[in-house]
């Protein structure tokens, strides 16, 4: 699943980890985003030494690697993956793309985050990763909105589950117990606050976005690239 931040990509994380026949990964790559472009980000010295730094390392963990269940989810961040990074590991797998409206992404980034840019929200890169995956891949990899998401888990989550030709589980699918896991990563008490008192995916109420000039200037930015993931997504 590609997804930028602020984008319910841990309650998802949360959603198949519930079930039975499934583990999880989150973000494999952030170590080595972290060591390549030196971003200093919350927990940074926490990171590096808690996570692989290099790529092919994590490459085997994701495709070589007997991941203990039949089923393996794995949380990836698009700018985690720069321009040129080797993604021939891609073909292995299936692959989703997790959208959300630029605003709406904008404005959580800046409740964690004094700043924000176009690199650290992903969207373009979200954008050129799909078509990269898709010629490594082969076929057009699947699109799912957030929003789409909370209001109507589980036609969305039927209707992934049915692309994937995967069993839904409604049961396990769409609630999970309160708290921590041992596969969040260990940025987890900065971000995972909110997911942590989850015990599903949150219904969707539109939020009153009071974004600064320049933040709408990158949102306006973004819509394109949004709208271009969005043609593809699933729908109820």
């Amino acid at each position: 699943m590609w997804s930028g931040p602020r984008n319910i990509s841990t309650a998802m994380m949360r959603s198949w980890e519930n079930r039975p026949d499934c583990t999880v990964v989150d973000e494999p790559f952030y170590a080595c985003y972290l060591r390549e472009s030196g971003q200093l980000h919350p927990a940074r010295e926490a990171i590096l030494a808690a996570m692989p730094t290099a790529r092919d390392t994590v490459i085997t963990s994701l495709t070589v690697d007997d991941p203990g269940s039949e089923l393996q989810y794995q949380k990836h961040m698009t700018h985690h993956m720069p321009d040129g990074t080797d993604l021939s590991w891609c073909a292995a797998l299936h692959h989703c793309f997790l959208i959300r409206d630029p605003r709406e992404v904008i404005a959580s980034y800046l409740e964690k985050m004094p700043t924000v840019s176009s690199a650290d929200i992903g969207i373009v890169r979200q954008a050129a990763l799909f078509k990269e995956i898709r010629e490594v891949n082969g076929r057009s990899p699947l699109v799912i909105d957030s929003n789409d998401v909370k209001r109507q888990p589980r036609e969305i989550l039927t209707n992934l589950c049915s692309a994937l030709n995967i069993p839904f589980a409604p049961e396990r699918m769409l609630q999970w117990p309160a708290g921590r896991r041992d596969s969040d990563g260990v940025w987890a008490d900065h971000w995972y606050q909110s997911v942590e008192k989850s015990t599903g995916f949150a219904p969707y109420t539109p939020r009153q976005i009071q974004l600064s000039a320049a933040a709408e200037e990158l949102a306006k930015a973004m819509y394109p690239y949004y709208e271009e993931l969005a043609r593809h997504k699933i729908v109820p």
